[in-house]
C-alpha cells in the first residue's frame, strides 16, 4: 500500500446490524448455533464480534453447541492461524 494511502476498514457496526446475524439458519442438519456462531465470527470484526457473542448468549443460543465430529466452535477457531483475539472472545464468554 502507499504511504499517502490510509487503509479503510469501515464505519463502526451498529448493535442493529451486529444483531442481524443472529438471524441466519443453517442450510441443512447443521447446528443452527454453530451456523450463527460461523456466519458472525466469518462477517464481523473481533470487536463486534465481542458484541455479538453477548446477544448470542442472551437469546438462548449454545456457545458449545457441537458440530458432527463433536467439536464445539471454540475447538475449531483454535485451529485457525488468525483466530486468537476471537478465541479469547469466546473463552472470555465462557467457551469451551
Amino acid at each position: 500500500m502507499r504511504k499517502d494511502k490510509e487503509k479503510v476498514i469501515g464505519e463502526p457496526m451498529t448493535d442493529e446490524q451486529v444483531a442481524v446475524f443472529l438471524q441466519a439458519r443453517p442450510y441443512a442438519d447443521e447446528s443452527p448455533d454453530l451456523h450463527v456462531l460461523t456466519r458472525a465470527y466469518r462477517g464481523l470484526r473481533v470487536e463486534d464480534f465481542e458484541r455479538f457473542v453477548v446477544m448470542f448468549k442472551a437469546a438462548g443460543f449454545d456457545l458449545n453447541a457441537t458440530d458432527a465430529q463433536g467439536n464445539t466452535f471454540l475447538q475449531t477457531v483454535k485451529t485457525h492461524a488468525q483466530g486468537n483475539d476471537y478465541v479469547a472472545v469466546l473463552e472470555a464468554a465462557g467457551a469451551r
